[in-house]
């Protein structure tokens, strides 16, 4: 069919083979044409279309059949699913048999519930029956068989975890009130057989203070509970999980009157055992405690006898030789016992000389031997290293002596730092003998000290001298200590030393807040530690332990203490600078000093200089080294002429009788002055002794060569003025032009020959 179709081709039909051109279109005659050459056509596939059928019936008759029959049996199903619809909303059997099953498992669900309620209600009545068979059994002095119902009664209650831990119901979890009443009645009946089992104890094992023997009893009575050993307490105890608390009170009585009487030095003790039978079963066993002679108990060889005596009659008398019970009982004990030994004994037999510690051998031994013993006797754990508690102490002795040492060394340093008054001694004052003409200390007394690696000699406080030797001492004892040793006392003397940074600066805080000696004491005293810290190394590293010599380091102190050194002093030297600013601006500026009342404000302005200054002088002078004297006073010095020159330069207008008043002022303060001059002259001749007076004190103190020129300056005629500053003179003296040009406005009157000397200076400026 589909050949047919494809060979339908209308371009063939027509005699136009361009369909597509417009200029073309189709004619009428072409058109009928085309229809007639179509129906022809059609009539030839008809015809096609018709054999093909005819020649193929069979196969299309199957296909109708085929058709029909699927069409028949969807028909079927239909009808099939109407009756289905039609039975299920009519109730039918299968429904009702539905309602019967589950009737039939609701009941059978029900009987089950029944069954386990039923058997719900035998266990507890069966665990409350087991309840008060126990109690019965305790009172009937059945304790291992209450003991041991206890015990299972516990793990069926589920009274605790698996970690032996209470279970605690109070976070949101519920239990059925008569769970909750069982666990309360075992409680009560815990509390009710351990008390009874706390009572029989106490009656068993006993000390009596009169005749001071230890009595253990193995025939027990109670109330109406009578015949029961004491075995038989201590094994319901360990059944019902309470032996650590059944021992522990029997463990306070000895340790308090056995045990601590062996170990007190004080207090020599022997033991005696007596044992009582009654047909051939032990009813007693008691253990004197009998003073002895004193003797001599260097290796605590005594001590550690009479406590393996007494710890083998707890093994056999208490414990029956059995070893959980003596492990528990260790455990109890052996912590408190060991403390003991090591406090009273150990402790105090350390060595106090290192050339004694290898004497201690002995008692390390006697210590390894006792530990041995009682881990024989199971009473202390052999494998575990926590139970070698004496013979950890003792084979770590060398540690024990140097942290004793390092102990003392700290406390005598500390005691010396906070008992040295700092006072300074009477020679090293201005006043005292020992100075020469030239105000320099010489005198061999200990507190003056030379500096390792600066010239000259300071006066230090008897703290920084004691510390000292305290530190060298104790660095002497590294040289021959062991390493460990060596290794705490090079740590003890790191710390000697700091701790004068942390205990002398809070001591001495409100003396640091004024101008006196001790601050300046301590100056020195920084210098002075900061200079011996340096040499230290090199004094004895060489013979220190070749393991701490990387380590030994004291170089990271020193320049703590020389920063210390150095703050103390520019905080004294700031303070008196402060004090002379104020003395200075008590004079109102030398304004009008012609004024009878305001040279008078003025001149005790400049006395208070004057003291302040000679103050300084003679707190400064005996202490500091004469370097560091002269540095620190030319400071000073120079901040306050400074300061004077400024204000009288900054006048306007300056009287004649004024600029007199003011020439006597600078002449008074220099006068006073001359004696500190001459200590800083002193001070540099020694360092220059070419130079002269003036010179050389003018360099020190540039501001002093400026104020004498000053004085000079106020009674000088204007030309003398104007040559001095053409020649360079006052330019010498670091005078500028506008202070020189303001000088001259200020003191003398508008005229041609001060206009003239103003031209000339301001010419030659140019």
């Amino acid at each position: 069919m589909d050949a047919l179709w494809d060979s339908i081709n209308v371009r063939d039909l027509l005699s136009a083979r361009d369909l597509s051109d417009p200029t073309c279109p189709l004619s009428a005659p072409d058109l009928r044409l085309l229809i007639q050459r179509l129906d022809s056509h059609s009539l030839h596939i008809k015809s096609k279309v018709q054999s093909y059928i005819v020649s193929h019936h069979d196969q299309f008759a199957n296909l109708f059949s085929l058709c029909n029959d699927a069409v028949s049996q969807s028909d079927l199903i239909s009808a099939d699913i109407s009756d289905l619809l039609r039975l299920t909303s009519d109730r039918p059997i299968e429904v009702e048999i539905r309602d019967a099953v589950e009737e039939l498992t609701a009941k059978t669900r029900e009987a089950r519930t029944s069954r386990e309620l039923l058997e719900l209600a035998r266990v507890i009545v069966g665990t409350s029956e087991r309840l008060k068979g126990a109690r019965e059994a305790l009172r009937n002095g059945r304790l291992r068989f209450a003991a041991e119902e206890v015990r299972d009664l516990e793990k069926a209650l589920r009274v605790r975890d698996r970690y032996g831990d209470v279970v605690d119901q109070s976070e949101g979890q519920t239990e059925p009130v008569v769970y909750g009443l069982l666990k309360k009645e075992w409680s009560d009946c815990f509390e009710e057989i351990q008390e009874v089992l706390m009572k029989f104890m106490e009656t068993a094992v006993r000390y009596e203070r009169d005749t001071s023997r230890l009595r253990v009893q193995y025939q027990l009575s109670l109330q109406e509970i009578d015949g029961i050993e004491l075995q038989t307490i201590i094994e319901a105890m360990d059944v019902v999980g309470i032996l650590d608390y059944g021992l522990a009170k029997v463990a306070d009585l000895i340790i308090k009157y056995v045990v601590t009487p062996v170990v007190n030095h004080g207090v020599p003790v022997s033991f005696v055992e007596e044992l009582t039978q009654d047909s051939k079963e032990m009813t007693e066993a008691i253990l004197n405690i009998l003073p002895s002679a004193k003797i001599e108990n260097v290796e605590g060889e005594a001590i550690y006898l009479g406590i393996v005596q007494v710890v083998k009659f707890i093994y056999k008398c208490i414990c029956f030789e059995n070893d959980s019970w003596i492990q528990s009982f260790g455990r109890l004990t052996w912590p408190r016992i060991s403390e003991l030994i090591i406090c009273n004994f150990l402790s105090k037999v350390v060595p106090e000389d290192a050339s004694k510690l290898s004497n201690f051998q002995k008692i390390i031994e006697s210590t390894s031997q006792f530990e041995t013993a009682l881990k024989e006797m199971r009473f202390i754990s052999a494998s575990d290293d926590k139970d070698k508690r004496l013979t950890n102490f003792a084979e770590n002795v060398e540690v024990h002596f140097a942290s004793r040492k390092k102990t003392e060394i700290l406390a005598n340093a500390r005691k010396l730092l906070i008992q040295c008054d700092f006072d300074v001694p009477q020679e090293y004052t201005r006043k005292g003998p020992v100075f020469k003409t030239n105000g320099m200390a010489v005198n061999s007394y200990e507190q003056v000290v030379d500096l390792l690696f600066l010239t000259g000699r300071c006066v230090v406080s008897k703290a920084a001298t004691q510390l000292m030797k305290l530190v060298h001492q104790t660095l002497k004892d590294v040289c021959l200590s062991s390493t460990r040793v060596a290794l705490e006392f090079y740590h003890a003397a790191r710390d000697a030393i700091l701790l004068y940074e942390v205990v002398i600066p809070v001591k001495l805080e409100k003396q640091l807040d004024s101008i006196n000696q001790v601050a300046v004491l301590m100056h020195n005293d920084c210098l002075y530690l900061s200079q011996e810290i340096l040499g230290l190394a090199f004094e004895y590293r060489s013979d220190f332990p070749s393991s701490i010599k990387e380590h030994a380091v004291f170089a990271d102190i020193a320049p703590r203490f020389h920063l210390m050194a150095e703050e103390i002093l520019q905080k004294q030297i700031q303070l008196i600078i402060f004090n002379l600013k104020e003395a200075v601006d008590g004079a109102n500026g030398f304004q009008n000093t012609h004024l009878k009342q305001q040279f008078e404000l003025a001149k005790f302005s400049v006395d208070q200089v004057i003291f302040i200054l000679e103050k300084v002088h003679i707190i400064w002078e005996p202490l500091l080294l004469p370097s560091t004297y002269k540095k620190s006073m030319c400071m000073v010095l120079e901040s306050v002429f400074t300061r004077i020159t400024r204000d009288i330069l900054f006048l306007d207008d300056i009287a004649a009788d004024e600029t007199l008043q003011l020439q006597r002022l600078i002449h008074l303060m220099l006068d006073n002055l001359s004696s500190l001059f001459e200590s800083l002259t002193a001070v540099g001749q020694k360092e220059k002794p070419q130079e002269d007076l003036l010179p050389s004190v003018d360099n020190l103190i540039p501001s002093l060569c400026k104020i004498r020129k000053l004085a000079e300056l106020l009674d000088m005629p204007l030309k003398s003025i104007t040559t001095a500053w053409e020649s360079g003179e006052l330019a010498s003296c670091s005078f500028t032009s506008s202070e020189v040009e303001d000088f001259i406005k200020s003191i003398f009157t508008d005229s041609p020959l001060r206009r003239e000397c103003l031209w000339r200076i301001e010419k030659s400026r140019s």
